[in-house]
């Protein structure tokens, strides 16, 4: 089975655009373009499957991010950094969002894949749910995602960046991940375990933790901590470990993927002539 990041590859493909065009507010660039970032996520899934599906078979999933993730109730301060980023950003963020989400609709219409999106809960979560059913010989995991890597503790799970454009590797998953919730993640707004949770809203320089140090605990279970400092480990692992996910997130993510109709593949043909996409036309067996 591939599964797919598709709010990753969507932004990648977004990203790739507004490298050659302005997206600035006010302007119509970003509308204008919908039809070349269409064609660029349906040929990505393409490549996907054409790639991957002699080893991992042609079932993929495409798990998507759904607004106000629980982490964020569980911890404010919880990707509160790139909310700030995109309003100082001249881009049209509201626009690139509401273009997202409709070619995340036309795919769950058209394409014969599961597309999965649970409120409140994030790709990783929907990803984590999937593998960890185990109903699968082989997973590929679609995404760049470095959180990814601690569900390589499954012998039979591997990780393509569609990016960077190679695999993933990592030794030793259960150490990654201890190190992780040890070092928190800038990019999510989660501090270390020596950092306050506000660290990054007050711009305040979080508490350093040494190489020696993180070596020297990255190699304990148990981690001899203080009580504030075993506060902040809790907070982290709530945030990054995978095995975490509310007991009734994972039964509403399970529910989901086993009743999902899968529209017909007839359905494909009309989709790609109505919206002008020739040139999938003639590798619409790929899909």
């Amino acid at each position: 089975m591939i599964i797919v990041d598709l709010h990753q590859v969507l932004i990648s493909n977004l990203m790739a655009q507004m490298s050659r065009v302005s997206y600035q507010k006010g302007t119509e660039q970003g509308i204008a373009n919908k039809e070349m970032v269409r064609y660029m996520v349906c040929n990505s899934i393409k490549g996907y499957i054409r790639k991957f599906s002699s080893e991992y078979g042609k079932d993929l999933v495409l798990a998507c991010d759904s607004g106000n993730p629980w982490r964020r109730d569980f911890f404010p301060q919880y990707k509160a950094s790139r909310k700030t980023s995109r309003e100082e950003s001249t881009n049209d963020w509201d626009n690139l969002f509401n273009l997202i989400w409709e070619i995340k609709e036309e795919l769950k219409e058209n394409f014969p894949y599961k597309v999965i999106a649970i409120d409140n809960a994030e790709a990783d979560d929907i990803i984590a749910t999937i593998v960890k059913m185990q109903t699968e010989d082989k997973y590929l995991i679609v995404s760049g995602d470095k959180d990814f890597k601690q569900l390589q503790k499954y012998s039979n799970v591997s990780q393509y960046s569609p990016i960077q454009k190679h695999m993933v590797v990592e030794d030793n998953p259960t150490r990654y991940l201890h190190e992780q919730i040890i070092k928190g993640d800038r990019s999510d707004g989660i501090p270390n375990i020596l950092s306050a949770d506000d660290v990054f809203i007050t711009k305040t320089k979080q508490s350093p933790i040494t190489k020696k140090k993180l070596e020297e605990w990255s190699q304990i279970d148990d981690i001899p901590l203080g009580s504030e400092t075993k506060k902040y480990y809790n907070r982290n692992k709530k945030l990054i470990d995978l095995d975490q996910i509310p007991n009734a997130m994972a039964e509403s993510i399970i529910n989901s993927f086993n009743n999902y109709e899968v529209p017909s593949r007839s359905k494909l043909l009309p989709y790609f002539i109505d919206n002008k996409l020739k040139s999938l036309i003639e590798h619409i067996n790929d899909f």
